[in-house]
């Protein structure tokens, strides 16, 4: 078995809620669980000694509507404890994920199996685990407590025979918990590898290498077939093992009542409840361990989850980002000295570059791979340079494929700001394409498919530019702008590009010359961070 784990309410206080009102259920549940036994003797006390059934049925009766009652509530605010936490550590990974550079946030294939699969598996593990074990805290103790008081004969019975239960369960549950971590490794390196070969499966189809993957996928997937049978293995011979044990400790209880209550030195209601109690002390127990199994998928993703969670970098002391104490002059976007190479590499993409952006435009272009929208990451806060500092106000970052959630068209648009119908028609009329949405069934409520499915690149393209039309940030980073788009959109969006930079600071990306015409400044970036000029000044390093 597994404890509760405390970090969960400091990492994610949304759970706080639904765990405590898990433990004042478990508390009523084991109050009415008592008091059930104590009614049902006296039920059969009343029937033997043909006295009046009437109050002992009617209490009886009425604890039975009460624990139908507790029953129903513990399985609501089980399964509202299951959606709130697995979605508040989603939440959290991904809040977490998206205040870290990315060289700092984990593999892809790690994140995003941790982020699914990872966060759908705790939901069982807080909808069914926590429950039963709080139960398991309160009720075994609840009667003990009891029969100490009603038959301290059966009470020593069940202390000395209740703690083989978790002390079984924990030995077994060690093994369930190593073969779990390799399930869950095997599924995190399933999940890594499905997700590598669909991104790069246009590659592989090209230079005809899809078919060799299957082989690897088909290998990853059996051994994570194994693990799991492993896994239910372990979990099934437990669960007999516990119920071998408790049989025995409640069949010891009630043999000791049985031949007391034959001598005649017990009472039949003292021997009735306990008989009926000794269960109860157990059968939490055994539940546990159960539901542990059931669970271990999501205890075990709890554990890389706020072990994640724990281990946020802070930035690094030589490369700060943002602002500061009076930010970048005139809302200037200002790199000194920069020094980037990706995670792995020994070679910087990015040298020794120093660049001042101020009101205007400043169009970046150089070969594939000198480092042009690296630039852009570095500028929007989304890497951190080895060395050097970047200064720059908050951004929109317009990448070369806009993501577009799954909902409507002005749910696209409005992503972490406002804006009146009126104002959201203006700016599709603005990148020109009003004429596109207005023929959506529904036009502004439209719903977009994900990633904006149902629409061209060109259309995608535009829709981002019309957020960013849209946006508050005073700086605007664009990723190949045009690259989606025929020769007189292009020269359309170069124009509206060239009308935002009258009021901010835009720094485009480009492999085109539409820009070029408007440009306020030309950063040509060779390999290795050497940088071009001014479009209006003579050839200088910008170092």
């Amino acid at each position: 078995m597994k404890p509760f784990d405390p970090r969960l309410l400091r990492a994610v206080p949304a759970a706080r809620g639904p765990v405590g009102a898990l433990a004042a259920t478990g508390v009523l549940t084991g109050v009415a669980t008592i008091a059930t036994a104590f009614a049902l003797s006296a039920v059969v006390v009343a029937v033997v000694d043909r006295g009046d059934l009437t109050q002992p049925v009617a209490w009886l009766l009425g604890l039975f509507v009460v624990r139908a009652v507790l029953a129903a509530t513990t399985e609501w605010v089980a399964a509202w404890a299951g959606v709130t936490v697995s979605s508040a550590l989603r939440a959290s990974l991904l809040r977490g994920w998206g205040a870290r550079d990315a060289d700092s946030r984990p593999a892809p294939g790690r994140a995003v199996s941790l982020a699914t699969s990872g966060a759908a598996a705790v939901e069982p593990y807080a909808a069914r685990y926590l429950p039963t074990l709080v139960h398991a805290v309160v009720v075994p103790a609840l009667a003990a407590g009891t029969l100490v008081v009603v038959d301290w004969p059966s009470a020593l019975v069940v202390a000395l025979t209740l703690p083989l239960l978790p002390l079984f369960a924990a030995l077994i549950g060690r093994a369930t918990e190593e073969s779990t971590e390799r399930r869950w490794s095997a599924l995190a390196a399933l999940s890594g590898h499905f997700l590598d070969v669909v991104r790069g499966l246009p590659t592989l189809v090209g230079y005809g290498r899809a078919r060799r993957q299957v082989a690897t996928v088909r290998a990853v997937s059996d051994r994570h077939r194994r693990a799991t049978m492993e896994t239910l293995k372990i979990a099934f011979l437990s669960s007999a093992a516990l119920e071998l044990l408790a049989t025995i400790s409640v069949a010891i209880v009630a043999v000791t009542v049985g031949l007391r209550l034959s001598h005649g030195s017990m009472a039949l209601g003292a021997g009735l409840v306990a008989v009926l109690l000794a269960p109860e002390a157990y059968w939490p127990v055994r539940r546990v361990g159960a539901e542990y199994h059931s669970a271990a998928d999501g205890a075990v993703a709890l554990d890389a989850i706020l072990a994640e969670l724990d281990h946020l970098p802070s930035p690094a002391p030589n490369a700060p980002f943002g602002t500061g104490p009076g930010g970048a002059p005139g809302g200037q976007v200002r790199l000194e000295g920069v020094t980037y190479a990706y995670a792995g590499s020994a070679v910087p993409v990015i040298r020794d570059l120093s660049l001042v952006a101020g009101p205007g435009l400043t169009v970046v272009t150089g070969p594939s791979g000198a480092g042009k929208s690296t630039l852009l990451d570095l500028v929007a806060g989304l890497r951190v340079p080895m060395a050097g500092t970047v200064t720059a106000p908050p951004s929109h970052y317009v990448t070369q494929r806009p993501f577009l959630a799954t909902g409507s068209v002005r749910e696209a648009l409005t992503v972490g700001h406002t804006a009146t119908d009126e104002r959201l028609w203006e700016s599709l009329r603005a990148v020109g394409v009003h004429g596109v949405v207005a023929s959506l069934p529904g036009g502004l409520s439209a719903d977009l498919g994900d990633d904006g499915f149902g629409l061209s690149a060109g259309q995608r393209q535009r829709l981002a530019l019309a957020r960013a039309w849209l946006a508050p940030e005073s700086v605007l980073l664009l990723d190949e702008p045009t690259a989606h788009l025929d020769p007189e959109g292009a020269e359309h969006v170069a124009g509206l590009v060239a009308e935002l930079a009258q009021r901010r600071v835009v720094i485009a990306v480009t492999h085109r010359d539409e820009l070029l015409a408007h440009a306020d400044q030309h950063v040509e970036v060779r390999r290795h961070g050497a940088a071009g000029s001014s479009v209006d000044q003579p050839e200088e390093a910008v170092r």
